[in-house]
């Protein structure tokens, strides 16, 4: 079962004197939700300490990540997500000591940002799933990555039964044809995520 692998190598690499940071990248439709939620409740379970905090809860409202001056994918890849806001003020602090504190989450329904608040002391695991977790400018965060590797062919059957709020089939299948696919074959291209990553799940 590849949960339990994950959750032993994990709990390999715990130490009480500083807290884990664990990527679970993967494309659109990957099954980073999935996985990241079977890891997260089997280490809970376990007696562990653990965060959960997900990619696309760090984005930039529309009138940012919608630019028209842009190619579509360019806008996907380029300026959807508040790198710095994720790494300076929650990542960083995380690794240097005990967090406890506000984070800004987006939210989706408003296009504004809401706070949540945070308790993670030194020893807990702190899981970020999402997309593009092994660009440059975050690559150094990781303690351990974990790349859920499933074909484009898959990932688009999956999206066109999932991703209804888009519109109807071809209105999604037009979005991730424009915006998501391109980057991320960018992505693919760019940054070798299967060949980086430390532990991948392949179907």
């Amino acid at each position: 079962m590849q949960t339990t692998r994950i959750t032993e190598q994990i709990k390999s690499l715990l130490k009480p004197d500083r807290t884990l940071i664990i990527g679970i990248d993967g494309l659109g439709g990957a099954g980073k939700s999935t996985v990241s939620e079977a890891v997260y409740g089997q280490l809970c379970k376990d007696g562990y300490n653990v965060t959960l905090l997900h990619i696309d809860d760090f984005i930039h409202p529309r009138s940012v990540r919608y630019n028209d001056s842009y190619a579509e994918w360019e806008c996907y890849y380029n300026i959807q997500w508040r790198y710095d806001y994720l790494v300076n003020e929650v990542i960083q602090p995380i690794k240097c000591g005990e967090f406890k504190g506000a984070i800004e989450l987006y939210d989706k329904e408003n296009d504004t940002y809401y706070l949540s608040n945070a308790d993670i002391p030194l020893g807990s695991v702190v899981i970020v799933e999402g997309v593009f977790l092994q660009r440059e400018e975050l690559r150094d965060l990781f303690d351990f990555m974990i790349y859920i590797d499933i074909s484009e062919s898959v990932r688009l059957e999956r999206v066109l039964e999932r991703d209804g709020y888009i519109g109807d089939k071809e209105q999604i299948k037009a979005k991730y044809d424009n915006r998501y696919f391109p980057a991320e074959r960018y992505y693919v291209e760019k940054c070798l995520p299967a060949m980086n990553a430390d532990y991948v799940i392949k179907e």
